[in-house]
């Protein structure tokens, strides 16, 4: 039996039984088909129940470890019954985020169905998955309806129903799915994202952090097979247990036959090389490297925040002030970068005003090259000047940073200025540190400016005063022998800078026990330096206080002979010194403490006292109570009051509050503890006195 249809009308189409050809009324389209069928219009229609088990979950919840807590707050908030429920879990991209979404939602199959995974890293690739849900729900739409009418069915199936789960998967941001969350208020969606803020209004953010260290070893161990061991702990630390590095780490040993060690030893000198590394077999395109460039192109739209990441990828990782960017430019400009960088979860912001970012993410990004160290240089040496040996402290802690990531081949002249300022702070702190930093710092300042120039003389002398620290008085003494012989060469014997550096050896001779020989030095330098320079010149005056220091340890040594000479001396330089120089400027300062000491040596321990409390409290007038000279100069004059003064009652007074501001400057650090057993038998003492 045959059936046939005539069209009539324009472009009308005529339609029969097993049609090879249909022709439009006007002839213009031909449309060519094995064969046609109708289908019931309940067919174009989604089930209204879902299949059974219906679940679409990847398979990264098998390598899962940890994440009680998480696991716990996602149960919390998604158990409930009622309307929508939104959880977006955020974090840093390789933290894990999917493998928790994944892990928890297979085990909720019994409770929610379907249960749907989708990627949502883009709109095409959320309306795709949504659509692959309808087909699930009814296949036999598969190649029936258009994407995008599938998509529209799926949307209308989640808002007419309850009870199901969707997973959305590395939302890039909110305003992607919004749309979807307001239509669909029946069920419960999981979203993760490295977007950590924009969710408010839209979804509860739950924070993922990175495992604990036996965590990741852990992890390590179920894919590598390797047992916890101190290489593999080590690893793990390096890796700052960033999941998807430990996994990257331990598929990439698996397969290369190499240990832990090794891969760490790669991991130190080729970093981004690394970390884009993948085993055979895995997602290439899932590396942290690859992950973070990405992440990096979504930011390219506001340049200064690719720079700020650049910049502290040198620092250290934790306790970054915000205050080191401000130079960088406008304080909107600034702040809107910054923002960025914690929307995508590529760095951390605290409460106290200070930024973390993971090491990993500094790691890679510091073998960009080392044009960014010597910004990140610039922008500490902008921050050296500290009011606060708390701030110092942190300061010291970024320098650090910076000296064990950059080469000192790359030296340029941001670190040798930088390294010498650091080497300064370090020097009643940690004198080994400060040699190692004037030391690397003078290399540097040899190659920049030269054997003889300015900086480089000024760096030898910082290092000769950290070797006088560390008892080495020859050293110090050859060094300044050496700047000394190099002032004059280059500026002449008349020049400021000359009689700067006479004055420097004058004093370290005189303190060495070369007495004679830095007493005599230091008169006949302040002599000349006032009649070339003039009386009231600083220079001169700096020259007759390393005189006052050299009568001072001549009193030391035979007070009998000396400190009334010396006292009477200091008393009559340090008014013209004040009225010349100001009241706290540093030979004005200088002098308050020669003139205690002559006092003490000469018999007159009250006037010493009151003289020592000016010294101090000029320290502190002139830079804060908890700055590092302001706290050396209180802690010297309780061993003065105690030793010397002999009166323990008013070192205590003065000793408590000190020993209060170490700590909360210092915190349990070894130079509190040893001040503490320093001064424990004073603490001890019961006052004795009526």
């Amino acid at each position: 039996m045959s059936t046939s249809a005539e069209a009539s009308g324009d472009r009308s189409i005529a339609a029969g039984h097993g049609i090879r050809q249909a022709l439009s009324g006007d002839g213009s389209v031909g449309l060519y088909t094995e064969k046609s069928f109708a289908l019931p219009p309940e067919a174009f229609a989604l089930p209204d129940t879902a299949p059974p088990g219906l679940a679409n979950l990847p398979d990264a919840a098998a390598l899962f470890v940890g994440r009680a807590r998480e696991l716990a707050l996602l149960d919390e908030a998604l158990r409930p019954p009622g309307g929508v429920v939104v959880q977006a879990v955020h974090g840093l991209g390789g933290i894990g985020k999917s493998t928790l979404a994944a892990r928890w939602a297979a085990g909720r199959s019994g409770v929610f169905n379907p249960v749907w995974w989708i990627n949502a890293e883009t709109p095409a690739d959320l309306d795709a998955g949504l659509a692959d849900l309808a087909v699930a729900l009814r296949p036999a739409l598969r190649d029936v309806q258009s994407r995008d009418a599938l998509r529209e069915r799926a949307v209308q199936w989640l808002a007419a129903h309850e009870g199901w789960l969707v997973v959305l998967d590395n939302v890039s941001s909110p305003l992607d799915i919004k749309p979807l969350l307001a239509r669909a208020a029946g069920g419960r969606f999981l979203i993760t994202t490295r977007r950590a803020a924009g969710w408010h209004g839209i979804a509860e953010p739950l924070s993922l952090d990175v495992l604990q260290l036996d965590e990741a070893v852990e992890l390590f161990g179920s894919i590598s097979g390797h047992g916890p061991d101190d290489d593999v702990t080590g690893l793990c630390g390096d890796l700052g247990c960033l999941p998807l590095a430990v996994e990257q780490a331990a598929a990439y040993c698996t397969e290369a036959g190499i240990a832990p060690g090794r891969y760490r030893e790669l991991l130190a000198q080729y970093p981004e090389e690394v970390f884009a590394q993948s085993a055979e077999g895995a997602d290439g395109e899932r590396t942290v490297a690859r992950i973070w460039r990405l992440t990096l192109d979504r930011l390219s739209d506001t340049p200064l925040a690719g720079a700020i990441l650049r910049i502290i990828a040198w620092w250290a990782p934790e306790g970054i002030p915000r205050s080191y960017l401000e130079p960088l430019g406008s304080p909107v400009e600034v702040t809107d970068a910054v923002r960025r960088l914690a929307a995508y979860s590529m760095i951390s912001l605290h409460d106290d005003g200070t930024i973390s970012v993971h090491r990993l993410v500094q790691a890679v990004t510091r073998a960009a090259g080392v044009e960014s160290a010597h910004g990140a240089a610039n922008l500490l040496l902008l921050g050296s000047r500290t009011r606060d040996m708390a701030a110092e402290m942190r300061w010291l802690t970024h320098v650090d940073a910076l000296a064990s990531h950059l080469a000192s081949d790359d030296d340029g002249e941001n670190e040798v200025l930088l390294f010498e300022s650091s080497g300064l702070s370090y020097t009643h702190l940690d004198v080994t540190r400060a040699i190692a930093l004037h030391e690397r710092a003078l290399e540097a300042a040899r190659r920049v400016y030269g054997p003889r120039g300015t900086v480089t003389l000024r760096v030898r002398a910082d290092l000769a005063q950290s070797y006088g620290v560390a008892g080495d008085k020859e050293r110090e003494i050859g060094l300044l022998e050496r700047n000394l012989a190099d002032y004059t060469r280059v500026f002449g014997r008349r020049d400021t800078r000359t009689f700067e550096a006479t004055t420097e050896l004058a004093r370290v001779l005189s303190k060495a026990g070369r007495l004679g020989e830095g007493l005599a030095l230091a008169e006949k330098n302040a002599r000349k330096a006032e009649r070339v320079l003039g009386r009231d010149a600083y220079a001169a005056l700096r020259a007759w206080s390393a005189w006052a220091s050299a009568l001072g340890d001549a009193a030391l040594k035979d007070p009998g002979r000396h400190a009334a000479a010396a006292r009477e001396a200091i008393e009559e330089l340090l008014p013209r010194a004040v009225a010349a120089t100001g009241l706290d400027s540093p030979v004005s300062v200088e002098l308050r403490l020669h003139l205690a000491w002559t006092r003490r040596l000469a018999g007159d321990t009250p006037g010493a006292k009151a003289m020592y409390e000016e010294y101090v409290e000029s320290q502190i007038r002139g830079r804060g109570a908890t700055d590092r000279y302001a706290l050396t100069a209180r802690t010297s004059f309780v061993r003065f009051l105690w030793k010397a003064a002999d009166d323990p009652a008013h070192a205590r007074q003065v000793l408590v509050p000190l020993l209060a501001d170490w700590e909360r400057v210092l915190g349990d650090a070894p130079q509190v503890r040893r001040l503490r057993e320093e001064f424990a038998p004073l603490l001890d003492v019961t006052d004795a006195s009526p």
